[in-house]
């Protein structure tokens, strides 16, 4: 007798065609996708909308363990099963820090308990004696806060990757916050000295140039250590050009870019004041990046970074820098497809399938047969002012707040188990991804 499947998933639209599909999935893995209909002990209608590979976020602070105030694996996998996110990679900057083996294995027994979708780490890379070590976890990346080292130590960390074996068959992936220390350093210190508490004022106390100055050094050492890198949240146009001809000349080098970058500048410092302060910060309308650079782009991340709404009312200076974004990514980005100035193509390329393959995440970011069955299921024609106070996210707050968009998340499904129905979180277990 033949076993019948855990579930099928009728009438889907699976883009960029215009046909619909069954698809069959069994013990959370896709294991059929027909025309025809398929027999499951459950069965889901999709009803003719549009069905993607669950997203997958390379960049997530979720705060836990050590800052579970603004943000913990549960409300934060909530907030991205809420979003269409089924995959996400937590950065290292936690209490205590994700830098060396035993944090990493203790962030990971928490994260097992709470995750409601899947997860991964990023390792911090402050520290090269413990280098070799986190290695042997299979961290999604080393990340390196350009902004917080000199070129010296930066150097000794670099070197130390450059010197590890291949991890997964490919060299390890280094993630930079590339804005430069030293130009941070003297702008702040100039900035603060004129007492000018403006939140415009944060802009130009990170300025662009020390952002396209630490890419350029980024593309310099990748070449000189012949290492991977991966340009968290790239903010100028100047640097995504960088970018762009490094990898023409043969630098393995890849870029990611953020829907608060793309989609917002530095006048919204002025609007939300300190609730729109992140780092690198907003950019003027002339230099930033905008959805017609998007295709030089590698990776769209939302660096969804929680802060209590105390936080966020100091003052510029003292006010935390970050910006909550899985709830609102897809939702603006569905909107720009309905106004003709995105595609689904771009979504699968940015949001799907680049972020599995750079990051190598094996089973995820492709609808076929024998994936993970991981999908976000999307309304184009329902329409939602974006409020952050229904957000599931601990932050309650955004600068995208009162935006009005076309096109919405209904339904996230992660190995095959419904998490996310009609903005209803249900439960579920993630799992953690380079096991």
């Amino acid at each position: 007798m033949v076993k019948m499947l855990d579930l099928c998933l009728e009438n889907c639209k699976i883009v960029p065609g215009n046909k619909e599909y069954c698809i069959g999935i069994d013990e959370g893995k896709i294991i059929s996708i027909k025309t025809s209909s398929i027999e499951a002990v459950k069965t889901i209608d999709i009803k003719g909308m549009v069905v993607l590979p669950g997203l997958i976020d390379a960049h997530v602070h979720m705060r836990d363990p050590g800052f579970t105030y603004k943000e913990d694996f549960k409300t934060g996998t909530s907030a991205a099963a809420a979003g269409g996110f089924t995959t996400v990679l937590d950065m290292p900057n936690t209490k205590p820090p994700t830098n060396n083996v035993k944090n990493f294995k203790d962030k990971r027994k928490i994260a097992e308990n709470k995750c409601i979708v899947d997860f991964g780490f990023h390792a911090g890379a402050d520290n090269p004696l413990n280098i070799k070590k986190l290695a042997s976890l299979s961290p999604a990346s080393f990340k390196i806060f350009m902004d917080l080292f000199d070129d010296e130590i930066l150097m000794d960390i670099l070197l130390e990757i450059s010197e590890l074996p291949l991890l997964n068959g490919k060299k390890p992936i280094v993630s930079l916050h590339a804005e430069d220390n030293e130009i941070i350093r003297r702008y702040t210190q100039i900035k603060k000295d004129e007492n000018n508490l403006s939140p415009t004022v944060y802009a130009d106390a990170r300025p662009p140039f020390a952002e396209d100055v630490a890419v350029s050094k980024a593309i310099m050492m990748a070449k000189e250590f012949n290492l991977n890198m991966y340009i968290c949240h790239t903010s100028t146009k100047k640097s995504l050009n960088f970018i762009e001809k490094a990898k023409i000349d043969g630098c393995r080098i890849t870029s990611e870019v953020t829907p608060h970058h793309i989609f917002l500048d530095s006048s919204y410092l002025e609007k939300f004041g300190t609730f729109a302060k992140t780092n690198p910060p907003l950019r003027s309308k002339l230099i930033k990046i905008n959805l017609t650079d998007i295709y030089k782009a590698d990776i769209i991340g939302t660096d969804h970074a929680p802060h209590t709404i105390a936080e966020k009312e100091k003052n510029i200076w003292d006010a935390s820098p970050g910006i909550p974004g899985l709830e609102t990514a897809l939702p603006l980005i569905l909107n720009e497809i309905n106004r003709g100035n995105f595609t689904f193509d771009e979504i699968l390329r940015l949001l799907c399938r680049n972020p599995a393959r750079i990051f190598n995440l094996k089973n995820k970011g492709f609808i076929k047969e024998g994936m993970d069955a991981d999908f976000v299921v999307v309304d184009m024609k329902k329409e939602r002012i974006i409020n952050p106070e229904n957000f599931h996210s601990k932050a309650h707050y955004s600068p995208f707040e009162g935006f009005k968009v076309k096109g919405i998340p209904i339904m996230t499904i992660s190995r095959g188990n419904v998490v996310m129905d009609d903005g209803e979180i249900l439960k579920n277990k993630g799992k953690y991804v380079y096991s």
